[in-house]
């Protein structure tokens, strides 16, 4: 009654209303509710048992009637402090070390208003700034999980992974956490307290992890315990010490036929990732500098699958490439599993975000790509289908750049169902995920035919193994829009003839299929990866039904689109641009732009008329 009245109430009642204070009025800007609840009056005579009640009544009430996962913060008060001249402090300290929950205690007076609102703000600050997950005062230390936390805050917040948080990253920290960068002689005052009291806290002129944790506890330990949580918030951190779950999964709606890519600040950030962490500049991470990079998890995210999934160098360590494919394979696949990953890796807050759904794309429904015949899609899915030993792992692992003799090495614990790498489609850079579906015949779900293009896999050496491909095809995509792709494996072993009504390709003509495309990964170098441009220009073009499939690079189609997108046809361009816009045009340079003006048109014309001769002969076939 003397804080909301702010003088001493002559009429005192036994027990005061309900009270709410108001967020506004409040430091901690949040709703406080007061509940009082009342026994008989003591008298001064009493008050030693009142303190053993404490213990043997008080704080067993409050905790048998609470859930004991969720610790509930006591404050001791001593009231009437100016009835006596002593302290009772001495009394009750024993008592606060025996409990932990006991969060603090404080003697005040209503009559002479003393510590009145600063009792309600201890309230206040037991509640959102406990101490009892950040500090054992009995080995008076910080708790394991609070030295855990704040040890990835550290690694997260170390941008060029040296092991110091120098000057920018310090202030970047400041910044992020507490909306304010630090003056130079205050990041020096913060420096030299740490040296005074830690030989090995600064190196460098930076702070180490063990000067970081230091720091923090000073702040526990001179009752600042707001500066630790504020940074424990900031970086997603509970009152349990667990990363929440509105932290790591925040709200992303993904429409039906829609699909989830990283975006360009997605794939920045990631890229700065793998540089901090690949020490030894060879654009491919050891199995240290992965586990490093991974320090920041509480669980190993990738499994031994991963290298057979993505590209890797001759040791077998995840290249660059190989680790942002894996990245948007899991986005592509389980983006709820990306956003928590980038959580992690505290992505919100390196780059500035809101959430980790800010580094997401969701692409739009593939109907309206259907009906624009146009795509800004990056990720195309091509699910590959075939009977047990048609050559389906083989396929997919010649698409990352393996032949048989390397494939014979991969352990079948650690086979992957899935491959993906980058293919160029017309200078576009865009990735192909191959997805190996098993060969069971009635029981394919959903997802083995949601995809964007189809390869049906036989073996061409095998007389009974293309059947298997002619049923898929005619029970589901015989009459879908999805394209389709026939692809003869083992090309290099002796064909036969297929144990079918009618021969692939002759099967391939009447269903409007390309040609059967023959493929081999048994070679001395790296497999051919223009199937899987075609694949990819499929997956991109479902619409074009007019689509060159042969490999002569002699047919019309194949000539024009090499002639595009030679270096002659570029040259000429940019000697043209380049002669255009200068300010000061010689004679000489006027007869030289001619000639290129001409060359230029003749070759776009030359390009064009080729396009449309191909397209009247084909469609005259």
């Amino acid at each position: 009654m003397s804080l909301v009245s702010e003088e001493f109430p002559d009429l005192v009642p036994y027990r005061a209303e309900e009270i709410t204070i108001p967020a506004d009025v409040t430091p901690e800007r949040v709703p406080t509710h007061i509940v009082d609840y009342s026994e008989a009056e003591q008298t001064d005579e009493q008050l030693f048992q009142e303190i053993s009640k404490v213990t043997s009544h008080w704080i067993p009430l409050i905790t048998e009637n609470t859930d004991k996962d969720s610790r509930v913060p006591l404050i001791l008060v001593g009231n009437k402090s100016d009835l006596v001249e002593h302290s009772s402090m001495e009394t009750v300290l024993p008592i606060m070390n025996q409990y932990s929950e006991i969060e603090t205690c404080v003697e005040c007076s209503a009559k002479n208003l003393k510590n009145i609102s600063e009792l309600f703000y201890y309230a206040q600050k037991a509640v959102l700034h406990p101490t009892g997950p950040l500090y054992c005062p009995e080995k008076k230390d910080m708790k394991p999980l609070c030295v855990k936390a704040l040890a990835r805050i550290f690694k997260v917040s170390d941008l060029d992974n040296d092991g110091i948080l120098n000057d920018n990253e310090l202030n970047f920290f400041q910044r992020t956490c507490f909306n304010t960068p630090l003056e130079h002689q205050a990041l020096e005052d913060v420096k030299n307290v740490v040296r005074k009291n830690l030989i090995d806290g600064v190196h460098d002129n930076g702070l180490t992890l063990k000067g970081f944790l230091f720091l923090h506890m000073l702040f526990i330990q001179r009752g600042r315990h707001e500066t630790t949580w504020t940074v424990l918030r900031r970086f997603g951190y509970d009152d349990d010490l667990e990363l929440n779950q509105d932290y790591l999964f925040p709200p992303l709606k993904v429409p039906p036929d829609c699909t989830t890519e990283l975006n360009y600040n997605a794939y920045l950030f990631l890229q700065s990732v793998f540089d901090k962490h690949d020490k030894d500049r060879d654009c491919a991470l050891s199995p240290e500098e992965l586990e490093d990079l991974f320090d920041v998890f509480p669980y190993m995210p990738w499994g031994a699958d991963v290298n057979n999934t993505v590209c890797t160098n001759e040791r077998g360590w995840i290249t660059y490439q190989g680790y942002l494919s894996q990245w948007t394979l899991t986005t592509y696949l389980d983006v709820q599993r990306c956003l928590e990953y980038l959580g992690y890796l505290g992505y919100s807050i390196i780059a500035e975000q809101e959430s980790q759904a800010d580094g997401i794309t969701v692409t739009r429904d593939k109907k309206i790509d259907l009906q624009k015949k146009q795509t800004q899609r990056s990720v195309f899915r091509c699910n590959v289908f075939g009977e047990v030993g048609s050559g389906k792992s083989g396929f997919l692992q010649a698409f990352l750049g393996r032949n048989l003799s390397r494939q014979k090495t991969i352990k079948e614990e650690h086979r992957s169902y899935y491959a993906i790498s980058t293919t160029y489609v017309y200078g576009q850079e865009k990735y192909l995920l191959l997805h190996e579906v098993f060969p069971d015949f009635d029981y394919l779900s959903d997802s083995d035919l949601a995809c964007d293009v189809v390869c049906l896999v036989y073996d061409a050496s095998n007389p009974y193994s293309f059947e298997y491909c002619a049923k898929v095809f005619k029970q589901y995509f015989m009459d879908s829009k999805t394209p389709c792709m026939m692809i003869a494996a083992k090309s290099d072993l002796p064909e036969v003839k297929q144990m079918y009504g009618c021969s692939p390709l002759e099967f391939c003509r009447r269903h409007k299929m390309p040609p059967p495309q023959s493929f081999t990964c048994n070679t001395a170098g790296d497999p051919s990866r223009e199937i899987y441009t075609k694949l990819t220009t499929m997956a991109m073009y479902p619409h074009a039904r007019l689509r060159c499939m042969c490999t002569c690079n002699r047919c019309t189609f194949c000539l024009c689109q090499n002639f595009l997108n030679s270096e002659l046809l570029q040259t000429v361009r940019a000697k043209f641009y380049a002669v255009m816009l200068r300010r000061h045009v010689s004679q000489a340079d006027r007869k030289s732009a001619t000639f290129w003006l001409r060359a230029s048109v003749g070759a776009t014309v030359f390009a064009v008329l080729g396009v449309a001769m191909y397209r009247v002969l084909l469609k005259s076939r």
